[in-house]
């Protein structure tokens, strides 16, 4: 089965160091504006890959992530704290599952290429986070 290119997204988040890891006070799964700041990035790299009218604005994405990255480190999360996190391939795989979860409740049917362009459409109009990550 190929690699959801969700997976690759997150791993990449995750590789530049977006998500860290609270020191000692909160999980770092539970710092909702990194969490989900991370997922929106995965949900918009998603639809950027299933829709062919619709690009992800790579620069803008890794600027945000890096944001992320820095306001972990605000709250006091070290850079291992921040790797160790980073690395955990359960916290990987529970990303994209609310990802797509989140995905499938804005209308994405799975394998429907229209149905992520629509949503993806939308996204920008809207002018949300995944939006803002499109083009």
């Amino acid at each position: 089965m190929k690699t959801p290119a969700m997976v690759a997204v997150i791993a990449f988040a995750c590789t530049i160091g977006a998500v860290p890891a609270f020191a000692q006070q909160t999980a770092l799964k539970d710092v909702a504006h990194v969490r989900d700041g991370i997922i929106e990035v995965g949900m918009a790299y998603e639809l950027s890959e299933k829709c062919d009218d619709l690009r992800a604005r790579i620069f803008r994405g890794i600027g945000f992530l890096q944001s992320l990255k820095s306001h972990a480190s605000e709250l006091g999360y070290s850079d291992t704290e921040i790797e160790d996190y980073v690395n955990d391939r359960a916290e990987k795989k529970r990303l994209e599952g609310i990802a797509r979860a989140r995905l499938t409740a804005l209308g994405v049917v799975e394998g429907e290429e229209a149905t992520y362009c629509a949503v993806g459409r939308a996204q920008i109009a809207a002018n949300t986070r995944v939006g803002w990550l499109l083009r």
